[in-house]
């Protein structure tokens, strides 16, 4: 049965907040028409039908995810234009193939010469073309090909010449925006500095006679604080900003009020000799993402206790101390639940099976994700 209010659930769970997540999508959408270009959200930090819907505002188009799981799982729910943003690979291959016959529009990423070679040995049915992006490194140096390369207009020649295949354009990840302590004038630059980067690179592919349909880039930084210059692209594919996250606040990207997600724990455990109380949620509840920042007030964010530290983790069970002074006990008694801001989102939603959406205390409905690669 489901529980009619937040103090109701058990606990640790993660908890949405329907209200800040439409305005979170509403406020990027608007940013992408207020810039000129498409947004393509990316789907990998919550993994639901309910918060994709949300993201496309109920087109069920255009989106991009992480795993073939996640494009299977849109796919049967109808969802269509999906970009699998990984760079492709043999053993994937079938998979792909199965959802590039199925879909009107199924795109997939390559940053390698076998990647293309992989395509290249798989036919899809009658009428039935491959659709493909480059993926591009503009300073990141994850995966993806140099900007400044030949190897990039090699790539993307061979791919745009070849028959069967249909080359949409470049696509970026600009993780570099995730630079702790940076801010958003470093953030913005980022934004500047690849979106340069893409439009050199489209520059030299269209003296070799090769078009770019679509130029994009996106990293929820990047997209929360984008640079005028950004202007230049067709299309944003951010993800993390539907949910935001304590390490979103501390980037500049969102404010904490911006923050639609918390894990609810309850205090366990007084352990007064050791100056801490025991909550039952652990690295199994919240991740183990924001301990090597080692920042003062933790690896989480207590909503409206700015006091408590998370100091530790074990699976199930966290310790938490006051930032200053002594924990006072009478204020956490054993029962009472505390609500976490994780520090990302994407990370501690990965932990949950469910997700409890609710409208101030009420709770209004389950979001279910779905899981696996």
């Amino acid at each position: 049965m489901l529980p009619e209010n937040i103090k109701e659930v058990s606990t640790p769970c993660f908890l949405v907040d329907i209200h800040i997540v439409k305005k979170n999508a509403r406020r990027m959408r608007e940013r992408c028409q207020q810039f000129g270009v498409q947004l393509r959200p990316h789907m990998k930090t919550h993994k639901t039908i309910e918060g994709a819907l949300v993201m496309t505002g109920g087109t069920k188009r255009k989106i991009a995810v992480s795993t073939i799981a996640e494009a299977r799982f849109y796919a049967d729910n109808g969802f269509d234009d999906i970009l699998y943003a990984f760079p492709f690979s043999a053993d994937k291959k079938e998979r792909c193939q199965k959802l590039a016959n199925e879909l009107g529009q199924f795109h997939v990423m390559l940053d390698s010469m076998e990647g293309l070679s992989s395509i290249l040995s798989t036919s899809l049915e009658p009428g039935k073309e491959w659709s493909i992006f480059l993926e591009v490194d503009c300073g990141y140096g994850r995966t993806g090909v140099d900007w400044d390369s030949d190897a990039a207009v090699e790539l993307a020649t061979k791919i745009d010449k070849t028959n069967g295949i249909q080359f949409q354009g470049l696509y970026t990840h600009c993780g570099n925006s995730y630079e702790m302590g940076a801010g958003p004038d470093f953030i913005r630059e980022v934004g500047s500095k690849t979106t340069e980067c893409l439009m050199d690179l489209a520059k030299k592919l269209k003296n070799c006679g090769v078009s770019c349909k679509t130029i994009g880039t996106g990293s929820t930084p990047n997209c929360s604080l984008a640079s005028e210059k950004m202007a230049a692209l067709t299309e944003f594919h951010p993800g993390n900003y539907i949910f935001y996250d304590y390490m979103q606040s501390l980037l500049g990207s969102c404010k904490v009020d911006d923050i639609a997600c918390c894990v609810a724990t309850r205090v366990i455990s007084h352990k007064v000799s050791q100056q801490h109380i025991v909550i039952d949620c652990g690295f199994l509840g919240l991740s183990k993402q924001g301990f090597a920042e080692n920042l003062a007030s933790g690896p989480c964010l207590f909503k409206g206790h700015s006091n408590l530290r998370l100091v530790g983790v074990t699976q199930e069970l966290g310790k938490v101390k006051a930032i200053e002074g002594e924990i006072n006990y009478s204020k956490y008694p054993i029962g009472s639940m505390l609500f976490l801001y994780p520090f990302h989102s994407c990370a501690t939603a990965a932990m949950h099976s469910v997700y409890y959406i609710h409208s101030g205390e009420k709770i209004v409905g389950v979001w279910k994700p779905t899981r696996g690669w």
